[in-house]
């Protein structure tokens, strides 16, 4: 047994750990042999639940419920929670990773996709590992340098970079063992996703479906990364023989010879789930490149595999079945959320299913071995179509959504971040329900006047300021306009209750036998809910915003809860307390009992950081603002002030990275719009770019900013040690 332990406040580096001062028990549970082992393997993933007190995978286990059997923090005793240790961590921007607990130690990953290890006993840092991803890299991410988290497999840690590789680490030093470039390094892909890993191999996909790139999911050899299969979402050229037989059938219900020649996009960038009984792995697809399906796919189609759930077998990447959630999808209406498994208990008996929640509104419950849809209902208020067509399975779309077809500007929900993006929903076995975080927005669409290829940025073919007068309208609705937590009822295909954010922006969750489920919010708080009723029980601060989800685990026969913070901006009235991460961006733990503070001050900046020359505003727009600002740059800003926001020898204008507009909004409108620098040389735009472009234009500059500081920040990092 571990002796008597004081929490410790653990210096760590140029970080500091805050702690509590509770003594912890030597005579509870008996901490791991070897600290670090991470013997992970099939027969411990396939009986997690015989200890609850790991948290062996992002999700927990391989049907990704995230769901913890543990209830001692349960609804009668959940206020007596409080905070036991934290630490900063080094990166800003948004932190998505869920930790993982695994013989003793947490592993989780931040923003830049690097790794850190802390001992869960001591509260120590291990080791951290920096990918040193190039950090101009950030132009090929569409939503942020982020990363999801790693998964751990015979004493190895797991982990997919910005940069389209996927690395294996020592368990115990962080050392690595093999890193594997898995994308062509010409082109924009991107990974954020969490690796998964079934029977030794290690599966991952990619994104960058908005740029020009074709989807595919691959799996390696988890002790030599040896590429062992690989199934492409789409089909390719078709002068060349298809790499599976699925994809000439495929090729049917695409259009034209021009999808083949960008990708025609599909990325697998996120959902999975593993049935073991089945053998069988799901996959999530994404988007079509461009989104408009003109462009992508003139005369339409259905164009397969896109927007769809896709069974494969795991040993050889064989395609098994597919359902499609958005046929010919022309939204950003991806099906690469959560995908999770379930035993569900129906009138006529249990059925073992596929259940997910994508962009598009449905929730989708389909049979895992042969994917017959069961049900599909909106889990929000959609205006895209009207239902789904039980007898085939295909959604029935309202004529005027179709924008490129009727070639008028139309407002939609949702818009192309989903009413359900990747954050993490929860099933809870003992109440049957699905927690999901909904977003509702809403946004215009319209086609462009012409489509020109961008090899330097986004090609979704579709102009957001074309709607722009549409939104102006009285009483239209645009944007983001609510989140909330749902509980939703699979069997009976509807909503239970909800619990409404007051901050708009949603947050992944966990559900546990203790009756709970635990969530952050952008308002700065950390909550915990009871799964039953969705009574709010408990709240602590974050001094941040969350969009990350937890995970829990036992330390010393103690039940704690853990949760990455930080996301775009900080919540309103809240200042800055990290030095190295303005966005305040750390892990924190809880335990009953925990009684330690956050920091109420910023400590001292470490001068090392002395060199960096560009200090920018927090980015705090969605997506698909920046989206729509990158778009608007390249048309009308890049020709003087350089693609990607970056002057090159050609250039004629300032570095917009640098400008002192860029925290002042109503200095930047009628700097662009109204020519209050014509004198300079910068002409008025008036008209040509509305208020809402401008805006768009601004988020993108800022974005391009944060990452130019990173670059800034890597190098003088590089240069101290």
């Amino acid at each position: 047994m571990r002796k008597l332990v004081m929490s410790l406040c653990v210096a760590t580096g140029a970080l500091v750990s805050g702690c509590d001062t509770t003594a912890r028990s030597a005579d509870a549970t008996e901490a791991p042999s070897v600290i670090g082992a991470a013997a992970v393997n099939t027969e411990r993933l396939l009986n997690a639940d015989s200890e609850p007190g790991s948290w062996l995978s992002a999700a927990r286990t391989y049907d990704e419920q995230r769901f913890s059997p543990l209830d001692q923090i349960n609804d009668t005793n959940v206020k007596a929670l409080g905070l036991s240790w934290y630490a900063d961590i080094d990166t800003e921007r948004g932190q998505e990773s869920t930790p993982i607990i695994v013989d003793g130690v947490m592993y989780l990953t931040t923003a830049w996709s690097m790794v850190k290890a802390y001992d869960i006993y001591t509260r120590a840092k291990l080791w951290e590992y920096d990918p040193d991803v190039t950090k101009n890299k950030a132009a090929d991410a569409c939503c942020d340098v982020v990363n999801r988290g790693v998964a751990a497999w015979n004493g190895k840690i797991y982990l997919g970079t910005l940069d389209g590789r996927l690395v294996a680490l020592d368990g115990k030093t962080g050392k690595v063992i093999w890193d594997k470039q898995t994308t062509d390094i010409n082109l924009p892909y991107t990974i954020t996703g969490v690796p998964r890993i079934v029977k030794g191999k290690v599966i991952i996909g990619n994104g960058g479906a908005e740029y020009r790139v074709r989807g595919y999911v691959t799996a390696y050899d988890s002790e030599t990364g040896e590429q062992l299969w690989r199934w492409y979402t789409v089909p390719g050229d078709p002068s060349k023989p298809y790499e599976q037989p699925e994809l000439a059938e495929a090729a049917k219900t695409w259009k034209g010879d021009f999808y083949w020649q960008i990708g025609g996009g599909g990325t697998v960038w996120d959902g999975m789930a593993y049935d073991a009984d089945l053998d069988t792995i799901y996959v999530g697809t994404g988007n079509g490149n461009p989104w408009n399906q003109a462009i992508r796919s003139p005369g339409g189609g259905d164009n397969l595999y896109l927007s769809s759930i896709v069974a494969l077998d795991p040993n050889t990447g064989k395609y098994k079945w597919h359902y499609q959630t958005t046929p010919g999808e022309t939204w950003d209406y991806t099906a690469t959320q959560p995908i999770m498994l379930a035993d569900l208990n129906y009138p006529e008996g249990k059925r073992r299913v596929v259940m997910q929640a994508p962009k598009n509104g449905f929730f989708y419950v389909l049979d895992a071995k042969d994917g017959k849809l069961l049900s599909a209902e909106k889990f929000a208020p959609l205006t895209w179509a009207s239902h789904v067509d039980m007898a085939t399975g295909r959604p029935v779309e309202y004529p005027e959504a179709r924008y490129e077809i009727t070639g008028k500007p139309v407002i939609i929900k949702p818009g192309a971040l989903g009413m359900h993006n990747w954050h993490p929903m929860a099933f809870s076995q003992d109440t049957g329900l699905v927690y999901i975080p909904v977003q509702i927005a809403a946004a215009s669409y319209a086609g462009p006047k012409e489509f020109k290829l961008n090899l330097q940025g986004t090609n979704t073919g579709t102009d957001f300021s074309g709607g722009a007068a549409l939104c102006a309208a009285p009483g239209a609705q645009c944007g983001n306009l609510e989140t909330y937590i749902l509980a939703w009822d699979p069997v009976k295909a509807k909503e239970v209750w909800r619990i409404k954010n007051d901050i708009y922006g949603s947050t992944g969750i966990l559900a546990t036998s203790g009756n709970l489920i635990f969530s952050g919010n952008h308002k700065g708080e950390f909550n915990a809910y009871n799964a039953t009723t969705g009574e709010k029980l408990w709240t602590a601060p974050t001094q941040a915003r969350v969009v990350a989800a937890p995970s829990t685990y036992m330390v010393d026969g103690r039940q704690e809860v853990a949760i990455l913070v930080g996301a775009r901006g900080l919540p309103e009235g809240q200042i800055r307390t990290n030095a190295y991460s303005a966005n305040n961006s750390r892990l924190l733990v809880f335990r009953a009992g925990g009684a330690a503070a956050l920091p109420t001050a910023m400590p001292a900046v470490d001068p090392a950081r002395l060199g960096v020359t560009i200090d920018p505003p927090l980015l705090t727009a969605s997506n698909e603002t920046v989206f729509a600002g990158e778009q608007a740059y390249a048309a009308n800003c890049a020709l003087c002030h350089g693609p990607n926001a970056v002057p090159g020898a050609g250039s004629i204008a300032p570095d917009l990275r640098y400008s002192g507009l860029l925290p002042i909004r109503n200095g930047w409108n009628p700097t662009v719009r109204d020519g209050d620098r014509a004198q300079r040389g910068m002409p008025a735009f008036g008209a040509t770019l509305p208020v809402e472009t401008t805006d768009a234009i601004l988020a993108y500059v800022i974005k391009r900013a944060n990452d130019e500081k990173a670059e800034q920040e890597a190098a003088v990092k590089k240069a101290a040690n």
